[in-house]
């Protein structure tokens, strides 16, 4: 199984610079837009995986519950660095990790609704607790400011930087960040894997309601 985590001595300039300079990186947006970052190859035939695991893991990259264990941990490591930095999937198929900025900013949200989820901008004492959607008694003020993150997908990282000008103490902070997200990258592969190991995929049929119009009498 294929990795990307690598051990830098971050006491040697030139150890830290090739490690940035010869990381694979990928666009952030387009290929047109001449934006890249740091970036991880996850594309299932690339991993070294056997082929009774790609094969498997074609059909539960389907499924919802891995989607949102993979969101987990990316989210965990963009709230480690408050949202400034970022991971997500890019590529034709989404199989490139990428290295992404961003930021967190409030949203503008000062209550809630519990039954449906309707948010407002104004508080309960300023319209009251009704819900405009459900029309329920359940709007709730947020205890905390409610904030959205955002994401800069057209902004490149390091993109046309030598180094050769960083402080050590700046080069040193990119090289830890990039290895985290090197370990990122290896922590969706082993869970990936481990998910493999533990769960079969089966087909579900489901009904969606609709409603149409019918004569009466």
């Amino acid at each position: 199984m294929k990795t990307f985590a690598q051990a830098i001595d971050k006491r040697s300039r030139g150890e830290m610079v090739n490690y940035l300079k010869n990381h694979f990186r990928y666009n952030t947006m387009n290929s047109w837009n001449n934006a890249t970052s740091y970036a991880c190859n996850l594309k299932i035939t690339h991993l070294g995986l056997n082929g009774k695991i790609v094969d498997k893991l074609f059909d539960l990259i389907q499924t919802d519950a891995f989607r949102d264990t993979l969101r987990d941990l990316m989210d965990a490591f963009g709230e480690k660095h408050n949202y400034e930095w970022q991971a997500g999937f890019n590529g034709r198929s989404g199989g490139y990790l990428v290295l992404y900025q961003g930021e967190k900013k409030p949203s503008g949200y000062k209550s809630y609704c519990i039954e449906c989820g309707q948010r407002n901008y104004k508080t309960v004492a300023e319209s009251g607790n009704i819900c405009g959607r459900c029309k329920e008694p359940e709007r709730r003020d947020y205890l905390r400011t409610h904030m959205n993150v955002h994401t800069f997908p057209g902004r490149g990282t390091d993109h046309y930087d030598d180094f050769g000008d960083w402080e050590l103490y700046s080069l040193r902070n990119r090289v830890e960040l990039v290895q985290e997200f090197d370990l990122l990258a290896d922590s969706i592969v082993k869970e990936a894997v481990h998910m493999v190991e533990v769960y079969d995929v089966q087909d579900e049929t489901y009904y969606i309601p609709q409603t149409r119009k019918v004569m009466v009498i």
